[in-house]
């Protein structure tokens, strides 16, 4: 099979090769799947460039995410689920076999249906974002008559994280860096959306909640927003945050946020109950086939082109999620 892997860390142009290697075969529990499309998140460049983890292996084959079809299936799976459609998660975790592979032998529990309404593409975006985003939302209980306050609403995470509060019945305050973004958020379900660029943060929130407050903020800034934060919870809130790459040691005022009482609540997606993560899969499913979640691909490469596609995803401009195509 064709497949793209890196033999050292460094520079995606640098390490990453593409060549020839032996097809894997479904493991007792595991399907075979022919991987379409492999999703890009930033954590798979970084572990390229040797930021997360060590080698696994001699050769490592990169990316979580993930679309294909099941050819094949070990022993204890239902035979009929090959033909199958599915998006994949955590083709990846904890080994050195990932989705920039023409097949991929995955735990049978990581794949999941993918209705026809969704292209492969679309697909492959799902896994890390979704994932992530759902147990930011849902980690807490039902969100229903809630006000959410996701940060970077525009993001891969934000974007999921603001179409799951809207499908539980929350009304959804978006932050953002541009009028392009804004009206995405807004497209997303994102009842109020503001620019930080331009807009008091705390100040708007406050208005657009009569001085309430929020129930919840999904956070993608931890450190870098935590004064504007402490200023906007209502007491007993909860924050979900999910990163703080800009202040990754959080600074807090710790006598305003006390009078908050909040709880904070660091989301990992690989590390949510296994009884979380197969909520999460079956909401996920299941928003996709009624047409309530909608997955945004900002760009398409070939697995020819992935060193540039990594590079895409290393710039952070891009709107979306970006996605090799392997056939």
């Amino acid at each position: 099979m064709r497949a793209a892997w890196y033999e050292k860390f460094g520079p995606a142009r640098d390490v990453l090769k593409i060549g020839e290697i032996d097809t894997p075969s479904a493991s007792d529990g595991q399907v075979l799947v022919r991987v379409h499309a492999s999703g890009i998140n930033p954590l798979d460049v970084k572990g390229r460039d040797g930021g997360r983890w060590p080698m696994r292996d001699d050769r490592m084959i990169p990316h979580f995410d993930g679309a294909g079809v099941i050819e094949a299936v070990g022993a204890g799976v239902d035979p009929g689920r090959v033909g199958a459609r599915v998006w994949l998660f955590e083709g990846n975790l904890g080994r050195a076999e990932g989705t920039a592979a023409e097949f991929l032998a995955v735990d049978s529990t990581r794949a999941n249906p993918l209705p026809e309404s969704q292209s492969f593409a679309e697909g492959a975006c799902l896994g890390i974002p979704a994932m992530t985003a759902h147990a930011a939302v849902y980690r807490d209980g039902p969100v229903d008559g809630q006000t959410i306050l996701v940060t970077g609403a525009a993001g891969a995470v934000g974007n999921y994280a603001v179409q799951m509060a809207r499908n539980g019945g929350a009304t959804v305050i978006g932050t953002v860096s541009s009028d392009e973004k804004a009206a995405r958020a807004r497209e997303d379900g994102a009842a109020h959306a503001i620019n930080y660029k331009t807009e008091d943060v705390a100040e708007r929130v406050l208005e657009i909640t009569g001085g309430k407050g929020v129930d919840r903020v999904v956070e993608v800034e931890l450190g870098g927003n935590m004064g504007i934060t402490a200023k906007i919870l209502k007491t007993g809130a909860v924050i979900a945050a999910y990163a703080s790459m800009a202040s990754p040691v959080v600074p807090f005022p710790f006598y305003p946020v006390l009078m908050k009482s909040p709880t904070l609540h660091i989301i990992g997606c690989f590390t949510m109950p296994e009884a979380f993560k197969q909520q999460s899969v079956a909401d996920i499913s299941r928003w996709m086939a009624e047409g309530r979640l909608t997955n945004r691909v900002a760009a398409e490469y070939s697995l020819d082109d992935i060193a540039t596609a990594h590079e895409t995803v290393e710039a952070g401009r891009q709107v979306g999620s970006v996605v090799v195509i392997i056939d």
